[in-house]
């Protein structure tokens, strides 16, 4: 009888060290042994990396592009909803605007604060973002872009009275952006130097 459950424990001990070793490959996996192809890995995907890093303004191409623009449409709608009112008004799109545009904003923001005004902004979306011209200035690249969005806005006084806009009309706003960006720098961020609406 003895015997019989010191093979019963032998047999659970193996189960539970098969579990265990199972457990152990799936996490860690197993070495397949080296095939002499590593080298060629590592060349093909240092290249991809040279080819996706290469200074923006070099081509620009359709696929630079659309990359832009992706990045166009998040900076519009980051620069609009910042001028409704918070505490953090410009933070958030001070790295995206030229030092002209950030002025510009930056005295509209104060002259409105100082008449104890406040904007309210509900950005609905983009309709549509295309780019209109793009050239090669000396070291940088400009891009305009049209922007056609709806915005729900409306200003008020400090007895949160409404002075302009509406506070339920859905808007269609036409907007003409000038980005730019220095083709040699390796900083990603494209700038806002001029508006048009």
């Amino acid at each position: 009888m003895n015997y019989s459950f010191q093979y019963i424990d032998i047999i659970l001990l193996a189960m539970i060290a098969g579990f265990i070793f199972l457990r152990l490959r799936g996490i860690l996996g197993k070495k397949t042994g080296f095939d002499g192809k590593t080298q060629n890995g590592i060349e093909k995907t240092f290249q991809e990396i040279k080819t996706n890093t290469r200074p923006v303004g070099e081509k620009f191409d359709e696929e630079d592009q659309e990359n832009f623009l992706k990045g166009a449409q998040i900076a519009y709608e980051t620069i609009i909803t910042d001028f409704s009112d918070s505490d953090n008004k410009l933070i958030a799109s001070k790295p995206l605007l030229g030092k002209k545009v950030y002025d510009q904003f930056k005295e509209a923001l104060l002259e409105r604060d100082s008449k104890g005004n406040f904007a309210e902004i509900t950005f609905i979306g983009i309709k549509s973002a295309k780019i209109k011209k793009h050239k090669k200035k000396e070291d940088s690249l400009e891009v305009i872009v049209d922007f056609v969005s709806e915005i729900i806005t409306c200003m008020k006084d400090k007895d949160k009275k409404i002075i302009s806009g509406d506070a339920e009309k859905i808007k269609t706003v036409y907007d003409t952006w000038v980005f730019s960006k220095d083709t040699k720098s390796s900083n990603p961020n494209w700038l806002l130097i001029d508006t048009t609406t």
